[in-house]
Order: structure tokens, then sequence, then C-alpha cells
């Protein structure tokens, strides 16, 4: 078994260490048999992946992507998964996303085989974006603003269970803003069982990042100087630890032109610093590649970048189209996206 896992382990960490001294990337499509677009992805191991999207999608892959089966919760067509959270072959978590109750939340512990809705949204004006876990047990979802404040929900079971957060400082709102379920990353963690989140946002005047540093209780908020409007703002954002972090967006409705649409911080999100080459075009995700020092990859519907840098130039080295991006912590990288497109990173050369 020990001997298998480095078979696995070796090969990403030659990959991964190719990337940062000069070799591109490449994306090897895999067949998945579905022509729902995968916004949700969650990579596991080298051998585990989950994707979730429309039409009650979910696929999960337990031999790195030779074989994909659909193991969806039942009845759940109509419904849009935009995130999934996963944490075994086994365990996963799914959020569906949509005004009152199309926003779910539904767990399994046996690989899909059995779901069961631990979260339902019952106010009318909430609207579920995202949701992202500090370890396997305690996790947060994001809704666009009630009230005037952004809504939060919380489970300390490891999603089995959510409760609506109140009374908690939360910033108010500018008018318009919101967040995107573009990829399921409008809200990430870093550090697993740290109690650092951040959640991104758009549609305003001021395209924002809110943090906190105890689990969601209290929330700051900071201007970043990403480009905002009605469909413009920061659709992704990736931390690799409590100080460094990406941000990416642009404007879906205008995907081909995003001028200023990528940023960095060195501080935990407290500043954002505009990359001094960005990607050019709307990007939805955006994730660290793990083991390396800067190197990461932004993805979007008309390309893929790299940054070797830390986020202060990007490069563009695939144009295919893309909606999510997600590593695991061995090194193996997946991209999800429309007509069932999922592919893994590998090496030119």
């Amino acid at each position: 078994m020990r001997l298998r896992t480095l078979s696995i382990l070796v090969p990403a960490l030659l990959l991964l260490a190719g990337f940062t001294h000069g070799r591109s990337p490449t994306w090897e499509l895999s067949h998945t048999g579905v022509t729902a677009r995968l916004r949700g992805l969650s990579v596991v191991s080298a051998n585990v992946a989950w994707a979730s999207g429309s039409a009650g999608t979910v696929l999960r892959t337990v031999d790195s992507g030779r074989t994909w089966q659909q193991v969806g919760p039942p009845d759940t067509a109509d419904l849009q998964f935009r995130d999934i959270e996963a944490f075994s072959a086994d365990r996963a978590v799914a959020l569906s996303i949509g005004e009152g109750e199309a926003s779910r939340i539904y767990a399994t512990a046996d690989g899909g085989r059995t779901w069961t809705e631990t979260f339902r949204n019952d106010e009318p004006r909430a609207f579920y974006d995202c949701i992202a876990f500090f370890d396997h047990r305690r996790g947060l979802a994001l809704s666009d603003p009630v009230d005037g404040r952004f809504r939060i929900a919380a489970t300390a079971d490891g999603g089995r269970s959510w409760r609506v957060l109140s009374g908690y400082a939360m910033p108010a709102a500018l008018e318009g803003e919101f967040a995107f379920a573009a990829s399921g990353t409008c809200l990430v963690t870093a550090d697993r069982g740290r109690p650092w989140a951040w959640f991104a946002t758009g549609g305003g005047a001021t395209a924002r990042v809110f943090r906190t540093h105890d689990f969601g209780r209290t929330w700051r908020v900071v201007d970043s100087p990403v480009p905002s409007g009605p469909s413009a703002g920061i659709y992704s954002l990736a931390f690799r630890d409590a100080r460094q972090g990406l941000a990416v967006g642009g404007d879906f409705a205008a995907p081909t032109v995003a001028p200023d649409a990528a940023a960095a911080t060195r501080d935990g999100g407290r500043s954002w610093t505009t990359a001094a080459v960005v990607p050019g075009a709307y990007r939805s995700g955006v994730t660290w590649l793990p083991r390396t020092k800067r190197a990461a990859i932004a993805v979007g519907p008309t390309g893929s970048d790299l940054t070797r840098d830390g986020g202060r130039t990007w490069t563009r080295f695939d144009t295919g189209s893309f909606d999510a991006v997600d590593c695991a912590g061995d090194g193996t990288c997946w991209a999800s996206g429309e007509q069932g497109r999922l592919a893994r990173l590998r090496s030119s050369s």
C-alpha cells in the first residue's frame, strides 16, 4: 500500500516542480458521459475527486478519472449543485443554489449511494452561494444579503446539521452587493483546523473581501482594486495560509475583457494589490498549486492561466472552457466546466 501511495505521489511532485521551473502545464480531458455544467469541484487525492453541477448532477471518481459515476441525490434534477466539499471517497457535502427553498445542502457518508438533506433555506430573500469547511466538522455556508447583511449558516458536525447565525458582527452590505455562485470558491478557508475564512463580492460599487478569524462569529471587510458592477467583481478566492491570498474575477457578461481583475494579498486580506500582468479575461476559479511556493492556476470560459510568482504576473497556457479548479494536498489538480468537461493537470513535456 505504501509503495502504491509513493508511486502516485512522486509523479505529482515532479509535475509541480516542473511548473515552477518554466515547464508549462496542460489539461488532459476525462470522459464523464454527462453534459451538465460542472461548477462544483473537490479533489481529495490522486484517486478520488468529486464534481457537481446542473440538473442535480454529482460525479465521483475513485480511479484517477478513468471512470466517473453519477451519484447525485434522487429527485433533484431541478437543482443546481454549484458547490461540493468532499472529505474522502465516501463523505461529501453538496450545496444547491437559488432563491428560497432552492438553496439546500445534502450530505453523504457512503460515496453517494444515499444522501440526507441537512439544510433547506426557509428565508425567501436568501440565496446561498458557497460552502467551505475549516476541518472535518466545522464549516460555513454563505448567502447573499438579507436585511442589508450577508447571511451565514454554520455546521459543527461535518454538515449533518446547520444553523443560521444570529447576533454576529457582519458589516453592512453595499447597495446591489452579492457573492458569485460560479465555482464554489466565493467563500474559502485556509490551513485546515484554523479559524480563518474569507468571502468575496461584486455587484455593487466596489468588489470587497470579508474576513473572519473566529470561525465566522465576527467579520471585517476591505475594498479591493478589482472592478465591480452588476455582473462584475471577485468571483473566486484562494488562500495558501493566513496571509497569502489570491483573487480573480471580471465580468461574466463580458468574458473576453477583464482589466485589473486579478489581485493578491500578503497580509491576510487586509489589503490587495492588482497583478502587474493580469489574465485579461473573466476568471471564475483560482487555486494554489500544492507543494510549490508561489504557483497558482486560474480558469474561466476563455482559458486557463498560470502564475509562478504569487499572482504578480499571469500567463495563458490553455484556451479551453472551465469554471472551477481544485487541487489535493498531494499535488493532483482537476478543472471542471460546461458540457461535462473535467480535466486533470499534466505536464506538456
